[in-house]
């Protein structure tokens, strides 16, 4: 085939990607752009993950788009829900016409010379590579890798008879009815399969090396169903819980950081309260602090529920070995297996395995720091998006979307070509975009491929909905730190593109 050039491409077809093409759509109507997705459908995350039970571990007034109000009172969507939401969505801004599906981008290239970018894309239904250039490049494929999920390897897992399984990978024929069932983990996806599973299994055990703290929801907002019945109309309902729950992500966060002790004794008691004055509460007694990892909820108590009836239960352990029939533990227990389920993580990448140059120059993400959580220092005319990971992924999303459509306005505006973020030195820290205060294990994984956050603003990330609110919606396009039109050559000696590229 033929070259294709567009103003903006898009790099995946997922939450992100979705909600960055309904802004180019609505807020840069003369801009061209293509969005290329490996997948065969829409929804990125939502259309990968099939596991039982699976949903979103974020209430759906801060996890559906800001521009496109999720309808609904249930607190955390089912994962085909959400990604029905996702299709409709582009469906309903023209943007699936715009999606080229099984297309996987090998690599994308800058020229200074072209001021452009070269993307080279896989159509792995024909085994043909096409090209594309574009005058921006947007990379929508969050930071994890879809090929392969993080699994260790446990011994004598090749003497196990029974099915081994990661929920990243789930086969759509695994029948678990009368099943006896090991989960390992005590993640979102572990403490989501157990009551999922547990209704139809014979008995399911979760092994976890660690306790994570566990909060519960309503099942349904309760203040948004009184006021749907009292007839608030379904626009204003969403703001105002939106609003809400933004507050409300915000303080519990900002709690669990500045009285970590108070934290921990409330979220001990609500699980205490919901499975009784019987339970071992070593089983959920983290020996961090809360928010040091992602808090971990579950909607109506399923997972108490499921552990109160006896369906399942929760066993704290390291894991010696499979046997033939199961698994056994360090303490020298046995707990047989039909299945086992590795909930073990995610394995993080980004651009989805990309090779990324400037001029010829590999890029190494992990060497540059990122601008207002969204560009990339020394790459020209390239935007990452990452999502919160200590509130709802779509809140910065959102907002880095929206920014991005008034960087591409200006731009246009006064007829720039090219522009490039520009840290110095002092600019730099060695701490991940992720950040330092989050000890999650596939955190600790991304730290070779993340990009760095600075020590000050507009490097420095907060993690904040109400600081990047200003940064990115509010704050002028115009700053120091970014560079417009003039190559390379014309930048201080100190400050040169190429010496960010390694």
């Amino acid at each position: 085939m033929g070259q294709r050039h567009v103003d903006v491409l898009i790099i995946g077809a997922g939450l992100s990607g979705v909600g960055v093409a309904c802004h180019l759509t609505e807020r840069n109507p003369g801009r061209t752009y293509v969005v290329l997705e490996r997948r065969t459908r829409v929804g990125g995350t939502w259309d990968l993950f099939r596991y039982p039970g699976v949903r979103s571990d974020s209430d759906m007034y801060t996890f559906g788009y800001r521009f496109r109000p999720w309808r609904g009172t249930r607190t955390l969507a089912d994962g085909g829900d959400i990604r029905r939401y996702i299709q409709d969505t582009a469906d309903e801004y023209g943007v699936t016409r715009h999606i080229r599906f099984g297309r996987r981008v090998v690599r994308a290239g800058w020229s200074t010379e072209d001021r452009r970018w070269t993307v080279e894309a896989l159509d792995e239904t024909t085994g043909e590579t096409e090209t594309h250039t574009c005058s921006f490049l947007v990379n929508a494929t969050g930071y994890y890798d879809y090929d392969a999920g993080h699994r260790p390897d446990f011994p004598g897992e090749e003497d196990f008879t029974g099915t081994l399984v990661h929920p990243q990978h789930w086969p759509e024929d695994l029948d678990h009815r009368g099943k006896r069932v090991v989960v390992i983990g005590s993640g979102a996806t572990a403490i989501t399969l157990v009551p999922a599973m547990a209704g139809d299994a014979a008995h399911v055990t979760m092994v976890q090396r660690s306790p994570t703290y566990i909060m519960s929801l309503p099942e349904h907002d309760p203040v948004s169903v009184l006021l749907r019945r009292a007839g608030v109309p379904a626009g204003l309902l969403h703001r105002l819980g939106r609003s809400r729950n933004i507050a409300l992500q915000r303080g519990l966060y900002a709690l669990c950081r500045t009285a970590p002790g108070v934290m921990r004794r409330v979220l001990l008691a609500g699980v205490r309260a919901r499975l009784g004055p019987d339970v071992d509460m070593r089983h959920f007694t983290p020996s961090y602090r809360p928010w040091d990892q992602r808090l971990c909820v579950v909607p109506g108590g399923d997972l108490f529920r499921t552990l109160r009836s006896g369906a399942a239960s929760v066993v704290t352990d390291h894991i010696d070995t499979f046997t033939a029939t199961g698994v056994r533990l360090r303490s020298g227990e046995e707990i047989p297996a039909d299945i086992v389920v590795t909930a073990t993580g995610l394995r993080v990448q980004i651009a989805g395995g990309a090779r990324l140059e400037v001029d010829g120059r590999p890029v190494n993400t992990r060497d540059h720091v990122v601008y207002k959580g969204v560009l990339l220092d020394g790459v020209p005319n390239f935007a990452v998006v990452l999502g919160y990971t200590n509130a709802s992924w779509t809140l910065k999303a959102d907002m880095a979307a929206e920014y991005l459509s008034r960087l591409l306005t200006h731009m246009e505006e006064r007829g720039h070509t090219r522009v490039v973020p520009v840290a110095t030195e002092a600019d730099r820290s060695a701490e991940s975009a992720m950040g330092d205060s989050l000890t999650s294990g596939y955190i600790a994984r991304g730290d070779a491929v993340m990009p760095r956050q600075g020590t000050r603003a507009p490097w420095r990330i907060w993690n904040n909905y109400y600081r990047d609110r200003r940064a990115l919606r509010r704050a002028p396009v115009e700053d120091p730190a970014l560079r417009f039109d003039g190559p390379p050559a014309d930048l201080p000696a100190d400050r040169t593109a190429p010496d960010r590229v390694a």
